[in-house]
């Protein structure tokens, strides 16, 4: 009997995990927004002003825009994360980076080690089109161009996880 009902319990949190990952793309669920949200739209088309990396190929693959600054503490400590999952998923997904600095100012910070696609627009175009108010604000596009996440990658009960990732990857994939 008492092995019955942990093996129960144990189904019924899996259903319930299962069910809150495969939604976690398809709405925001009340989660605080820095920005416009644009969940399930088409993205508006990716604009920098200079590539500090060589510009990406995203044809065919999932895109993740972080804007981020050299001065924001919570966007350097996303860095080694994205690092990571640009190298374990470089066949399905390019990330890119995008600060309103100076390429100077991005190129000068010598502690931080960027290891995907990095570019600067100091004029802030696709900043201010999506209305980001705060920092990091990460957007995920499927091959399709279609925004399957937004938001700031570390807020508590809503963070941009690997476990998401391969979720939306997953399911968006063609």
């Amino acid at each position: 009997m008492h092995k019955k009902l942990i093996t129960n319990t144990l189904a019924i949190l899996s259903l319930c995990l299962t069910f809150t990952l495969s939604q976690a793309q398809e709405s925001n669920n009340g989660k605080k927004l820095w920005a416009k949200s644009i969940l399930n739209e088409k993205a508006p088309d990716l604009q920098v002003e200079q590539w500090l990396s060589d510009a990406p190929q995203t044809k065919g693959k999932f895109v993740l825009v972080d804007f981020w600054a050299t001065w924001c503490g919570p966007c350097r400590r996303v860095i080694p994360e994205l690092n990571e999952w640009q190298e374990k998923y470089k066949d399905q997904l390019v990330i890119v980076g995008i600060s309103d600095e100076t390429a100077e100012k991005v190129q000068n910070a010598k502690d931080i080690k960027i290891e995907y696609y990095n570019a600067i627009d100091t004029q802030a175009r696709l900043k201010k089109e999506l209305e980001v108010k705060g920092i990091p604000h990460c957007i995920l596009l499927d091959p399709q161009g279609i925004v399957r996440w937004e938001g700031f990658p570390t807020l508590a009960e809503h963070e941009l996880t690997a476990d998401v990732l391969e979720t939306i990857i997953k399911k968006y994939s063609k």
